[in-house]
């Protein structure tokens, strides 16, 4: 069967092809990117799903609008605004979770050839959607404050790409904060260079004691001309439940009309009965409530693996300890002989049972093997604890 060679620009994700390992008994995994499905607010879903089919039944379970079920557009627009976002419902358009927002900007944006600059690293999907519709990634270097402006700044005036693309909050894999200096410079660039940002900001909730920075949408109301540059990507994955696959972007109308048009010919909408179960539960006011408790419970684990990985690898390992989202990016140092192929760890791990995902295939250009990425949602304490020291002993 001869396939489109659009495929030969991308592969299976390492992540996905990891996960096959994963079904031996004990294994203890820090290799996903899902949040603890014991956070989920059931009851709280369950009251808003019965709502939906008891108040607005014909809407729930028909055909809808590609932009998306009015009442969420709503429902998003006010909870954009708790984040300093002023935009109207139809100033954005429900997406099937987040990730299709970035597939919209590929099918929109990308032609063979373009130039993107991405984060080095940045999320796998990201990397693989973007090669699919054939852009010429080109990498952005990071710290733990985010990507460096400065060289971002030559890397635009030198490529003149197509857009951006940032994760400005607990980046994934880096779980990088962006300074609010660089955010502001970011804004400055998109200006003076007319080139558009695409923020994506699944993670931007789950931070543990103090809140980010506002996001670079919410700061563009302070740098004239900088809004009509932004596309901004949210989801309800990380936060409240990846089953339903609601997300939404906010963009200028152009790129908002041309994303819908694709959408139409993609899935039609994305599920309306999934819509208004959203729709219902952020009106129900539970959704601060659900986030108070998430926090708490991943801030602990997070310093867990902070505390179990300084006492158990030592100076093998350096990292920036998270102030949100889901991961831990650690680097193997090779200090005193010890490791220093996350590739070569990861399959030592294995036989130790426990999983992780190397660092590598984050990477859109110049790889560093020595990269790790570690997730320390879905496990509690205790498994943090012994999956860790079982690193610790592969190492």
């Amino acid at each position: 069967m001869q396939f489109a060679s659009r495929l030969d620009n991308v592969e299976t994700s390492a992540i996905r092809e990891l996960f096959k390992l994963l079904g031996k008994p004990g294994i203890i995994s820090f290799a996903g990117g899902f949040p603890d499905s014991a956070m989920f607010d059931v009851e709280g879903l369950k009251e808003a799903s019965q709502k939906a089919l008891t108040e607005e039944a014909g809407g729930a379970l028909q055909y809808g609008a590609t932009e998306g079920y009015e009442p969420l557009r709503s429902q998003l627009s006010s909870f954009m605004k708790t984040k300093g976002v002023d935009v109207d419902p139809s100033g954005l358009i429900v997406t099937t979770g987040s990730q299709q927002a970035l597939d919209l900007l590929g099918k929109t944006m990308i032609s063979p050839g373009d130039k993107v600059i991405v984060e080095g690293p940045t999320f796998l999907a990201t990397i693989q959607c973007f090669r699919l519709y054939g852009a010429q990634l080109i990498s952005a270097p990071i710290d733990a404050n985010g990507v460096k402006t400065d060289e971002l700044e030559k890397l635009i005036a030198e490529h003149k790409p197509k857009f951006v693309y940032l994760i400005p909050t607990f980046g994934n894999p880096s779980g990088a904060m962006l300074s609010l200096e660089r955010r502001k410079k970011v804004l400055e660039l998109a200006v003076k260079y007319q080139t558009l940002i695409v923020e994506d900001d699944p993670y931007g909730d789950l931070y543990f004691g103090e809140a980010p920075p506002p996001s670079i949408m919410s700061l563009s109301k302070d740098v004239p001309g900088s809004r009509e540059l932004l596309a901004h990507c949210g989801s309800l994955s990380k936060v409240l439940s990846p089953g339903l696959r609601i997300g939404w972007m906010i963009a200028p109308p152009e790129l908002l009309a041309k994303a819908t048009m694709c959408k139409q010919f993609s899935d039609a909408h994305t599920s309306t009965f999934a819509q208004a179960t959203a729709a219902q539960y952020l009106k129900s006011g539970r959704m601060p409530g659900t986030l108070a408790h998430v926090r708490e419970v991943y801030g602990q684990r997070a310093q867990a693996m902070g505390a179990a990985l300084k006492r158990e690898l030592g100076d093998a390992v350096s990292f920036t300890q998270p102030n949100g989202g889901l991961f831990f990016w650690a680097r193997l140092t090779g200090a005193n002989g010890k490791l220093a192929d996350a590739n070569e760890l990861a399959k030592r791990a294995i036989e130790k049972l426990v999983a992780f995902v190397p660092g590598a295939p984050f990477f859109a250009e110049k790889p560093d093997v020595a990269t790790l990425r570690l997730s320390f949602a879905t496990a509690d304490i205790e498994k943090i604890e012994e999956g860790v020291k079982r690193l610790g002993q592969a190492l």
